[in-house]
């Protein structure tokens, strides 16, 4: 890495339905990372209007989505409830 950003990271908690978690971990771990640095990623690139991912690693998030019976896609965003236990 050319340089390097001190910053300071909060610990935090959020609710997130449970396959997309698995597939982000899938995801963090193909790219030997941590879950926050990928999160934190996705974000940055979001705020810029941009996509986080590159061919490989959008082969890799399908593959994952199978794996995991994700079916959810972009047009599920703020659809989602959680069920009644």
């Amino acid at each position: 890495m050319t340089d390097s950003l001190n910053i300071e990271r909060v610990q935090t908690g959020f609710r997130i339905e449970k396959r997309i978690l698995k597939v982000l971990k899938g995801l963090a771990e193909y790219h030997d990372m941590s879950l926050g640095d990928l999160v934190e990623g996705i974000v940055l690139h979001a705020f810029e209007g941009k996509c986080a991912f590159g061919e490989q690693s959008l082969a890799c998030i399908a593959e994952l989505k199978k794996i995991y019976a994700l079916d959810l896609d972009a047009n599920a965003s703020h659809k989602l409830i959680e069920k009644e236990k």
